[in-house]
């Protein structure tokens, strides 16, 4: 070595030594990959068919804060995530949307990743009443909550000093009560629907108003069952009478109202009347007040001249109506029965 300098000896053993550090360090500190073992398919868009993603890591490092962002929720929702050190399962829930969504995939040290899950419409129509799976409630947990929305929503109205504008008859009541309880309820909706009270109920999942196949158009209007043609054809709209409501959107439970749960309806069919249907609507107890007996809460409709009002009678009440004739009773000939929304039919 004589004729080289000390420093260049020095050097030339560092990077001797250093190689085999650099070559252990650099995988430990590159980026890992999330490697899918397993996405499912094209999947049905109807609100709860679930589905399992496994990856692993390409470097076996853990996937801890393993996160998940899907860009559309109303087409898919991750459930939760189960990771087990360098591995994990993606439990996913279509929506009723159907097309392509993409999830993203991040976590400290890996390399962020989009998976794309597609589902596919859903039109079957199990009862054949012109109702679309979509629309049906199939979780137990969210027909509850579209229960206690529907009714705290209706009877909400009764303790307004003024109705909200749109709700001037029975039918506007159903209507309203029926599309705003299938919403989204977030502090923006809370601060426009300006309520009495605050509800306890949680949301439903399956879907929110207006993100379905159908957008804005929740009644049926016509006879027949569920096509894809009912999309686009004037099937659905967002008005609907009360006797299309009691004739398309709706199925008989009974004449017997010890059958009414929550949220059921109570039509009759007055002859002789410009506007023979009316209804009401079914409360159980009251969600606002302390009274402890079952409730019904209607509008009359215009009166003459006059606007109408919401009325919350007792059942009792009703029951000994001065007018037999508004009677939710089986002998009175112009009580229709005890009625139940289709989108809950099937499961109750």
């Amino acid at each position: 070595m004589r004729g080289v300098p000390r420093w260049v000896v020095v050097l030339a053993a560092v990077a001797v030594f250093a190689l085999p550090v650099t070559f252990t360090v650099y995988p430990a500190l590159a980026p890992a990959g999330f490697v899918v073992e397993a996405a499912p398919a094209a999947l049905p868009a109807d609100g709860f068919t679930s589905t399992e993603i496994r990856l692993h890591s390409s470097t076996g490092r853990d996937l801890d804060r393993l996160s998940v962002e899907v860009d559309d929720p109303h087409r898919a929702a991750v459930d939760f995530i189960r990771v087990r050190g360098d591995s994990a399962v993606i439990f996913l829930r279509t929506g009723v949307l159907p097309g392509d969504t993409k999830l993203q995939l991040t976590a400290p040290g890996f390399r962020e990743r989009a998976i794309t899950l597609r589902t596919t419409l859903d039109a079957s129509d199990s009862v054949g009443d012109g109702t679309p799976g979509f629309l049906r409630l199939h979780d137990p947990a969210d027909r509850v909550a579209f229960r206690q929305w529907f009714t705290f929503l209706a009877e909400a109205e009764y303790f307004r000093p003024q109705s909200i504008p749109e709700v001037d008859d029975c039918a506007a009541l159903l209507r309203y009560a029926y599309r705003e309880a299938l919403r989204q309820h977030d502090s923006a909706w809370a601060k426009a629907a300006a309520l009495p009270a605050a509800p306890s109920a949680l949301d439903i999942r399956q879907y929110q108003y207006p993100f379905t196949p159908l957008g804005a158009g929740l009644f049926r209007v016509r006879d027949g069952s569920f096509t894809t043609d009912d999309l686009s054809n004037g099937a659905f709209a967002q008005f609907a009478d009360a006797k299309t409501l009691w004739r398309y959107n709706s199925y008989f439970v009974g004449r017997d109202t010890a059958r009414a749960r929550p949220g059921d309806l109570l039509f009759f069919r007055q002859e002789g009347h410009g506007l023979p249907f009316h209804a009401m609507i079914y409360l159980g107890t009251s969600q606002i007040d302390d009274g402890h007996e079952p409730l019904a809460v209607y509008h009359t409709g215009p009166v003459g001249k006059l606007p109408g009002e919401i009325r919350r009678p007792t059942l009792a009440q009703l029951m000994n109506f001065p007018d037999p004739r508004w009677r939710p009773v089986p002998s009175n000939p112009s009580f229709l029965g005890v009625y139940r929304w289709n989108i809950l039919r099937g499961a109750d």
